[in-house]
């Protein structure tokens, strides 16, 4: 079974923000105010968000490892 380690979860949630990214523009029509793009966008966010937490993450145990 693989290892999850923060650094691996980070890859994974910035690969689907930009998949979600990327759904987002392919759904773009006329506006880009439309609630679909909106939602994409929102979702994308979200992702990023959580990706740059895990990488704080696996910095901070890394740091603590490296204490010891």
């Amino acid at each position: 079974m693989i290892k999850m380690t923060p650094k691996t979860m980070a890859i994974i949630y910035f690969l689907i923000g930009a998949m979600f990214i990327s759904v987002a523009v392919q759904v773009t029509g006329e506006s880009i105010w439309r609630f679909p793009t909106i939602l994409l966008a929102l979702v994308a966010t979200l992702e990023f968000g959580v990706g740059i937490r895990m990488l704080i993450i696996h910095f901070k145990i890394k740091s603590q490892k490296k204490k010891k």
